[in-house]
């Protein structure tokens, strides 16, 4: 029997179109999922965004089923102009029914040395989730300024920690950073949502009783390891606490979304201080993103205490058991220091409390 060439013909086209299509699928696919996403965790109405979601991911199989092998791409690409254009639509706003512990935004006014900071955070605890609200005025002399700490804490991933900052003055004051997400009521942390404007950032400034104690004395699970930037010259100090001052004025005046990737608490604070860092060490590198290794990093450029092997400095860092005992006290942030590697002797007790 002879074969019908017509049909012979057709039969390779029809495969070359199949795959053509299964390709443009599989190399979309990430796209595809990040525009359905972006849409159902938009910020309007719940109902439109569920909508707009489903309107685009059929819209995009139909392209990959119905279209031309040669409009693929420029169909997909208009189809893609739809979750790019709402996900940009969408603003942030300092202007929400938000949850106790961050519903104030601090803010710093500077003249001269004399730094007074707005909504200092300094809530008192009696569980993780039962807690007083409070929020002080504080002032500081930046001519007293003199160590920045880094707090790493591990919530059980090890690869990846919460980082926080906390700049200490020879008056016995301390002011600690978290860079965080501002959550409305009701709402609860998730790194995925995280990715796609759920939330906006937060700088929160506060007292280490809270910031330090919340995780060693009320969470469960979360080793705080504290660390001294030995190597840090004070005008590189001096330099990050006033553009931390300058990014809480930032946002008081203008929010920004969180970002899980590219605006968290590892990243704002490494894009600050490359800026102060001496030569060779504001590069970036990998564990900006798995910050549970940003501790052995720093230790191998010599920005730590290096009279100890890693491992033991690290083991002798973690401050749980002396936060713990220290409680309330008013002491809290000496307490918590003493006898760690790389942190001398305060000449400030006599300020304290």
């Amino acid at each position: 029997m002879q074969q019908n060439p017509l049909m012979s013909e057709i039969r390779p086209k029809t495969g070359r179109s199949v795959l053509c299509r299964l390709v443009f699928f599989l190399l979309c696919l990430p796209i595809w999922l990040w525009g359905i996403f972006a849409l159902y965790y938009g910020s309007w109405p719940q109902g439109v965004c569920v909508a707009l979601a489903v309107l685009y991911g059929a819209a995009h199989l139909a392209i990959c089923v119905r279209s031309s092998p040669r409009w693929l791409v420029p169909q997909g690409a208009a189809c893609f102009l739809l979750p790019l254009l709402c996900f940009h639509l969408m603003r942030p706003s300092n202007d929400r029914a938000w949850q106790p512990d961050v519903a104030q935004q601090p803010y710093a006014e500077i003249s001269g040395d004399q730094v007074t900071v707005h909504n200092v955070r300094n809530c008192t605890y009696h569980s993780e989730t039962n807690f007083t609200a409070a929020f002080e005025t504080r002032r500081y002399d930046l001519a007293k300024l003199r160590t920045a700490d880094i707090f790493l804490v591990d919530w059980g991933l090890h690869k990846v920690a919460h980082t926080m900052l906390s700049f200490g003055f020879d008056d016995g004051q301390y002011l600690c950073f978290s860079i965080e997400t501002r959550k409305e009521v009701g709402e609860s942390y998730s790194a995925f949502k995280g990715l796609f404007r759920q939330y906006e950032v937060l700088f929160i400034a506060g007292d280490e009783r809270d910031l330090v104690g919340l995780r060693t004395n009320f969470r469960q699970g979360e080793t705080v390891r504290l660390y001294r930037m030995v190597k840090a010259p004070s005008q590189a100090v001096r330099g990050v606490f006033m553009d931390y001052m300058n990014r809480i004025n930032g946002l008081n005046r203008k929010p920004e979304w969180y970002n899980a990737v590219t605006e968290n608490c590892m990243v704002g604070f490494f894009q600050i201080a490359r800026q102060h860092a001496v030569k060779g060490r504001g590069r970036w590198h990998w564990s900006v993103i798995l910050n549970g290794y940003a501790d052995r990093h720093a230790y191998e450029n010599g920005a730590l205490d290096t009279s100890l092997p890693f491992d033991e400095l690290r083991q002798r860092s973690i401050v749980n058991e002396r936060a713990r005992a220290a409680g309330d006290s008013p002491a809290f942030s000496e307490l918590i220091r003493e006898g760690l590697p790389g942190v001398h002797p305060s000449t400030s007790k006599e300020h304290l409390p």
